[in-house]
């Protein structure tokens, strides 16, 4: 097949990621880089190749040339999707858009509605849709394996060091500048709910809040920064032990130490920490998103779900059990356990999964699995590639929406109302 050429529209951790798989595998080059951070610009075109006239500034610079690629990774902040979407959607650019697809309904309906007027691909980054793990798990259900599916139980565990480096001291920490952490984090698990049961829910409830990561929860002497603290040492949350503990280990500095510096040295750290917002005590930030949240839904045919994120967890793969009206299937991510009514005999499904849970470890092999599926889709012509598009990604988007309006109201919302 074809070389697909690809402009790289922010190149942040994820923007990097599938601009390297992509590299990589040989079926993609990075032939334009927009990216408003000189330092991170710069490192782009040398990583790729890019020359210095194929630099831009940022999406706008870009925009204002003739299409140039075939397609554009997106990858800019979650507020900043939508403009630069809808623009090189109408120049003839296929899109692979970093989720959340925009932070607001309209946005994101606004994206949805200029991929089809302009007859693009826009592949949403719901990479738990593309996992091995995942392939298999729908196929057990869509087979019949365990009869007609009644209720699910689903757990994101976020984990506890995770949610204070990006949902209490990182970018994603309040929902004014970012968006609900529902949306955030989570519209990966509530697509991937949806995929699975095959259907999008008719209502849903939800309760959740922030109750730990605030000021009146902070122990006694607690200083505004882990290098001042005289109880850092005993502290869950500790920015010292967590970001000081990457150095060394390629895949923690990749992520998430590069997120507070890109001086990997006991120095480099330590002046992040001093200056910098990673080295703020999480119960003195200015952060606002739900530390926990329970989302109630229920399905069309009566089919029932309970989805839990929780950050106080160890960080690791979701954990999902299915109980269907012949059988029962539980999931960790890896692996799949099956029993069968009928038989009572038990079975062991394993997709033989490599990459772990986290981002720098690829999301279970989903990262580069939609990196795969959206070049070949973009060489080929074919969306069959796919495992969504833009109107299924913003029906789940939808569904998450809803639930955060519940979680407000207190209301049982109906989805699309």
């Amino acid at each position: 097949m074809p070389r697909v050429t690809l402009a790289l529209v922010g190149a942040g951790l994820r923007g990097l990621t599938y601009a390297r798989h992509a590299r990589d595998t040989g079926a993609g080059e990075v032939v334009a880089v927009a990216e408003p951070d000189p330092v991170r610009r710069a490192a782009a075109g040398r990583e790729f190749g890019v020359p210095a006239h194929r630099l831009y500034t940022g999406w706008e610079e870009l925009a204002g040339r003739e299409r140039l690629a075939d397609a554009a990774v997106v990858a800019t902040q979650d507020r900043l999707h939508t403009a630069p979407a809808v623009r090189l959607a109408g120049l003839g650019y296929h899109l692979l858009l970093e989720k959340p697809m925009a932070t607001e309904e309209r946005e994101a309906t606004a994206v949805a509605e200029a991929a089809e007027r302009a007859g693009i691909m826009l592949a949403v980054c719901h990479v738990l849709r593309y996992t091995p793990y995942t392939r298999a798990l729908k196929s057990l259900l869509d087979s019949g394996r365990i009869g007609r599916l009644t209720s699910v139980e689903h757990l994101e565990p976020v984990g506890w060091w995770h949610q204070a480096h990006s949902f209490v001291r990182g970018n994603w920490g309040r929902s004014d500048t970012s968006a609900p952490m529902l949306l955030t984090k989570a519209c990966h698990d509530v697509d991937w709910l949806v995929h699975l049961v095959g259907s999008t829910p008719r209502r849903v409830s939800s309760f959740g809040s922030l109750s730990h990561f605030r000021a009146d929860a902070a122990p006694a002497g607690a200083a505004e920064r882990c290098l001042d603290c005289s109880v850092e040492a005993d502290c869950p949350y500790s920015a010292k032990r967590l970001y000081l503990g990457c150095l060394g280990d390629a895949d923690s500095e990749f992520w998430p130490l590069s997120a507070v510096t890109d001086t990997f040295t006991e120095e480099g750290v330590e002046r992040a920490l001093r200056t910098g917002p990673y080295g703020r005590c999480v119960y003195a930030c200015d952060n606002d998103v739900v530390d926990h949240q329970v989302v109630a839904m229920e399905f069309a045919d009566g089919a029932t779900c309970s989805f839990t994120m929780s950050a106080f967890t160890p960080m690791g793969h979701r954990r999902t059990r299915l109980h269907g009206t012949h059988g029962f299937a539980e999931g960790d991510g890896t692996s799949i356990r099956l029993v069968d009514f009928r038989t009572g005999a038990e079975s062991v499904v394993d997709p033989e999964i490599t990459a772990g849970a986290s981002a720098a470890d690829g999301h279970g092999g989903g990262d580069e699995a939609l990196v795969d599926a959206f070049l070949d889709a973009v060489a080929t012509g074919d969306a069959s590639a796919l495992a969504s598009d833009a109107a299924a990604s913003l029906a789940s988007h939808r569904v998450v929406w809803a639930a955060e309006r519940a979680r407000r109201t207190g209301e049982v919302v109906t989805v699309g109302s």
